[in-house]
């Protein structure tokens, strides 16, 4: 018998079985829009994890349309440890992306995100191929081989101890001795940007700029060195002041600190000493720290 409801012949009336069709498309329409908007990304690494949250997050940024809800799980290094992150992947299914450099904990990895149905990547594998095949010699396969304590650890320790020392002005005698000096005025990122230079080994110190008050002679007389100014549009300077004056105690004298006007003139002023010296200035408008900090980088070796 043929099923009238699904296949209407030509001759039959069309409207009842229209509608019927679009009721159906306005079921799976609702459907679609009133999918989760959230997915779990679960995140196995034998080491710290810094690897894979970056990796993860540089993806998930792709796609708007669901929001990643992180699980993190380090220093996963035995079977009995991976079981039980297995498990709770099992309760809450999502994407796996992993980094363990033992073969016989990856290949259980594998092995049990297919039976549960769920997509898993092995990140490092891939580079660790290409590696072996460039270089033709094979892995150590050493897990936390990238965060051992020798001479290149040991400078970024120096350097984050020479940034706070030298955060927002303090020490001024000292600017010879730094890798990047930052200034700008308030609420330009100094002081993040330059935490985030220390954290990759590049001593970094930063000035704020006042207007009318000259900054420190021993930066003028710095040679060694990049001096780079920090600037951005008076709209977004003052629209992070005022989330500032928000959450500021009581006592905090606002003045011209939010006014767009005084903040124009702090910036005529930045980009006038600017000009004076010839130190190169970044927009931080729309660049996340991580930006800013890559392109005070690449004007390193380009000034020195």
């Amino acid at each position: 018998m043929e099923n009238w409801a699904c296949f209407p012949l030509p001759n039959r009336p069309a409207g009842p079985y229209l509608s019927v069709i679009q009721s159906f498309q306005q079921v799976a329409e609702n459907i679609v829009e009133n999918r989760p908007n959230f997915f779990h990304l679960h995140l196995i690494s034998d080491s710290t994890g810094e690897t894979l949250i970056s990796a993860g997050r540089a993806a998930s940024a792709q796609f708007k349309s669901a929001q990643p809800i992180e699980h993190v799980y380090p220093l996963i290094r035995n079977r009995k440890q991976l079981l039980t992150v297995l498990q709770a992947i099992d309760k809450e299914p999502g994407i796996v992306l992993y980094t363990i450099v033992d073969r016989e904990l990856a290949t259980l990895v594998d092995e049990r995100c297919v039976e549960m149905g769920v997509a898993s990547v092995n990140v490092l594998e891939p580079v660790l191929n290409a590696f072996q095949i460039y270089l033709g010699a094979p892995s150590r396969r050493r897990v936390g081989a990238q965060h051992v304590m020798n001479a290149g650890y040991f400078a970024r320790i120096e350097a984050l101890n020479f940034t706070m020392d030298h955060d927002d002005g303090q020490m001024p005698d000292d600017y010879n001795e730094a890798d990047v000096v930052i200034i700008g005025i308030s609420r330009t990122s100094k002081t993040p940007t330059s935490i985030y230079l220390a954290n990759r080994g590049i001593k970094t110190a930063n000035i704020p700029i006042v207007s009318g008050v000259p900054l420190p002679e021993s930066l003028a007389a710095a040679s060694r060195p990049l001096i780079v100014c920090l600037i951005a549009t008076t709209d977004r300077i003052s629209q992070v002041r005022e989330n500032r004056v928000l959450g500021a105690t009581s006592g905090f004298d606002r003045g011209d600190y939010t006014d767009r006007a005084a903040i124009s003139e702090e910036l005529k002023y930045a980009r006038s000493i600017c000009a004076r010296h010839n130190w190169p200035m970044i927009d931080v408008t729309r660049r996340s720290i991580e930006e800013t900090a890559a392109a005070i980088v690449a004007l390193r070796p380009k000034l020195r």
